[in-house]
């Protein structure tokens, strides 16, 4: 597996067939949804390949690291797509990109600038709603879908994140915001976990777990704020769950990269 940076002779590969009746129209060769992946700017991974794996790796384009060279960087929703593959055993060649400095090969096959981006069927697939879907679809085994009626567990939980980091009134609710979304995962995860979708990992936990993994280096050092130890569920779905996950120590972004990534934000 290779962490070297795309060239544009390696955006040529790979053949496989998807359903496309849930993706949205093509662009530059790139498939789009309404919704937005990463709008924050290699580690090499090895895994094994399933029966259904494809013959060849699957190129992905995901966010290069600020602070340290060849190194994965710190968009949630590339770590997201990249636990998808690690979890369904898919095999994956890791491109690294500056979002800083957009190299002009990526802009050519999507214009939009974001990440991730994934090829199937020759195509360039961009947001990480679509590229997991795109996966279960066309890869179903091991099986990672959720159920809809839990899909939306603890959806509320980066928004409300987003919004303590960037406070500058203690006392303006952002704070209780967050703690009442993470009190109610709390309360679902003593009922129904350990996972979201009961005894096994699945595509909310996927989604939802990179976001906690901000929540937690981000909020630690620019609010020297933790999860409180009255929400026993979360915090031992975090660490215990989640976070000590082969695939998610694989896919995780450097500490010093989420600090970075969200200075940004913080200090505007």
């Amino acid at each position: 597996m290779s962490s070297a940076r795309l060239q544009p002779t390696a955006c040529a590969m790979l053949s496989s067939t998807i359903k496309h009746h849930c993706l949205r129209p093509v662009r530059n060769g790139v498939v789009f949804s309404t919704t937005s992946s990463c709008h924050r700017t290699n580690r090499p991974l090895s895994i094994s390949m399933s029966a259904s794996a494809p013959p060849t790796p699957l190129e992905i384009c995901v966010k290069a690291s600020l602070t340290v060279p060849n190194k994965l960087g710190d968009c949630p929703f590339c770590q997201r797509v990249l636990l998808t593959l690690e979890e369904k055993h898919l095999p994956y060649d890791l491109k690294l990109v500056d979002l800083a400095n957009k190299p002009e090969w990526f802009l050519k096959i999507n214009a939009g600038g974001k990440v991730p981006v994934l090829k199937l069927d020759e195509k360039w697939v961009a947001d990480s709603d679509v590229i997991t879907q795109s996966l279960e679809e066309k890869y179903p085994q091991p099986p990672l879908i959720t159920p809809p009626e839990k899909a939306s567990v603890g959806s509320k939980i980066f928004s409300t994140f987003i919004g303590f980091l960037k406070s500058k009134d203690p006392n303006d609710g952002t704070e209780q915001a967050l703690l009442d979304e993470l009190s109610s995962f709390n309360d679902y995860l003593k009922e129904n976990g350990p996972f979201i979708n009961g005894k096994d990992v699945s595509a909310a936990d996927l989604a939802l777990s990179p976001k906690l993994y901000h929540l937690e280096i981000a909020l630690g050092h620019y609010k020297n704020w933790s999860v409180p130890d009255s929400l026993p569920f979360v915090k031992s779905y975090m660490k215990n769950n989640i976070f000590s996950k082969d695939s998610f120590i694989k896919t995780r972004a450097l500490p010093e990269d989420v600090i970075a990534g969200w200075r940004p934000k913080v200090m505007s």
